[in-house]
């Protein structure tokens, strides 16, 4: 046993040999075995990724000063290699190339020691949460250009009586503007700022999120008006087998919910008045819960009634609609309760990684850069926490009591004082994430009742729109029946 080993197992260690053994777990030799470079290249593959997560995990005021942090460590980690490079574009320019086989490298791994959690499945199902935020980008041509909303084009009028009706409407406007009071102007050029704020660039960011663990799984990003439901769709091929997706009321629709379906998985999803049910179709065995998604354009292409089963719960405030397409015998109404309320675990998560995390605002002015620094701060947020829930595991504590707040206070912690050598080991990293738990007090006052200035109000979703199959629609799902059963296997 050589005199690292013996100080890291007996006593206390360098804080950056301590942050070399988070890098052994997480990012093992064997990840990159097959990754060649040129000859001569002074970024290795490992040491580009730890450089890129270690850069990704920093608190710095400016990535180049993350990058120098990140740089410095991983050239005491790496001390017999030869020395990294040393500017932040060269840097971004190597990662960049190297981005699409890191990404999967460390993703690999993480998600292979996820799958050893007692946690892993809830209620018989590997869950995961759906759900979409943004981050702000700075304000470059670049980025404006890569990520802005697209802009809509009018549609020009066809006759000259639309034309000179526009022609009249906006003297008409021209008038009103005139007659505006100095208030009134006020109140035009906050409107206006409020859109130019509006149409700034903003990174669109759909995750899933593993509800009995309780960190990240897969993610896709793309510009500000990017649509949530066609990145979920494209994550459907990087779950395990026979999943379960749980998601709010804007991940609906025919076409959605069936390629889950085609995908090999289920969902559990919160309905609202933007979806219309039938009932009493006819279509299979029906019980009192029993409803179909039928839209006429999926009828007229023939496609077959999606069967689903409606469950009715309520809050206390107001009744909530979930639908799935799971029977009872596999999910009952309780456990579809307990999965749904655990889905608010996403919505904290995003708030971790925007307000605690402080990547609320990205600080990259490239549009090729803009991604790149989003997945290695999530990758980076993703080690710390479950480092520090594999932490308390091995103490004997609950991991899913974890703060992330103090976990991330920790590592920062040995990441700026990565030369130094902590006095007793109650002060080293995995000691401070042993005691990095949530409090233990009982909230008896509600956040919402505080005075706090908000920036839209919420509706209220409504119930869904369940109606009566007409006697088209179940001769129509009657033929399709047939038809199906007409089919028959040659001998």
């Amino acid at each position: 046993m050589s005199h690292q080993d013996k100080m890291s197992e007996y006593g206390c260690v360098t804080n950056h040999q301590t942050i070399k053994q988070v890098v052994d777990r997480f990012l093992p030799a064997k990840r990159f075995a097959g990754m060649i470079v040129r000859k001569g290249s002074t970024w290795k593959p490992r040491m580009l990724a730890a450089a890129a997560l270690l850069w990704g995990g920093g608190d710095a005021p400016t990535l180049v000063k993350r990058f120098e942090q990140a740089r410095s460590i991983v050239k005491k980690m790496f001390r017999w290699q030869i020395g990294p490079g040393e500017t932040y574009q060269g840097f971004m320019k190597v990662l960049r190339k190297w981005h699409a086989k890191l990404r999967p490298a460390v993703t690999s791994e993480l998600r292979l020691q996820m799958e050893q959690d007692d946690c892993w499945r809830t209620g018989g199902f590997t869950v995961f949460a759906g759900d979409g935020s943004r981050c702000e980008l700075s304000r470059t041509q670049s980025n404006q250009a890569a990520f802005s909303p697209s802009k809509k084009r009018k549609k020009k009028s066809k006759t000259k009586a639309s034309h000179k009706r526009r022609l009249l409407h906006q003297q008409h406007r021209r008038l009103k503007k005139a007659e505006r009071t100095t208030k009134e102007s006020e109140k035009s050029q906050s409107a206006a700022s409020a859109a130019k704020k509006a149409n700034s660039p903003q990174l669109w960011l759909t995750l899933l999120w593993h509800v009995g663990i309780g960190l990240p799984w897969v993610w896709q990003s793309g510009p500000s008006d990017s649509s949530e439901r066609d990145h979920l769709k494209e994550m459907l091929g990087e779950l395990p087998a026979n999943s379960l997706i749980t998601a709010d009321a804007g991940f609906v629709g025919f076409e959605f919910w069936r390629s889950i379906m085609d995908a090999g998985h289920h969902f559990l999803i919160r309905i609202g008045g933007n979806v219309k049910l039938l009932k009493k179709l006819g279509y299979a065995r029906e019980h009192s819960h029993t409803v179909y998604l039928w839209p006429s354009e999926a009828a007229k292409k023939l496609h077959r009634p999606m069967v689903l089963r409606l469950i009715v719960i309520h809050d206390g405030k107001q009744p909530m609609y979930l639908v799935t397409n799971l029977p009872k015998s596999q999910l009952s109404d309780s456990q579809a309760a307990k999965i749904y309320a655990k889905r608010w675990g996403i919505e904290l998560f995003f708030r971790t990684f925007k307000q605690t995390f402080e990547r609320r605002k990205l600080r990259s002015h490239s549009g090729g850069n803009c991604p790149i620094e989003l997945d290695w701060s999530l990758l980076a947020l993703w080690c710390i926490s479950l480092l520090g829930r594999q932490e308390l595991e091995n103490s004997g504590q609950d991991g899913n009591r974890l703060s992330p707040a103090r976990a991330i206070q920790a590592f920062r912690q040995c990441l700026h004082e990565y030369r130094m050598r902590p006095e007793t080991t109650d002060k080293g990293l995995m000691s401070q994430l042993r005691h990095a738990l949530l409090d233990d007090y009982t909230r008896t006052s509600s956040k919402a009742s505080r005075d706090y200035p908000r920036q839209k109000k919420r509706e209220r979703v409504g119930p869904p729109i369940i109606t009566r199959a007409t006697k088209e629609q179940m001769l129509k799902a009657k033929q399709l029946t047939q038809k199906s059963s007409d089919i028959q296997l040659p001998a």
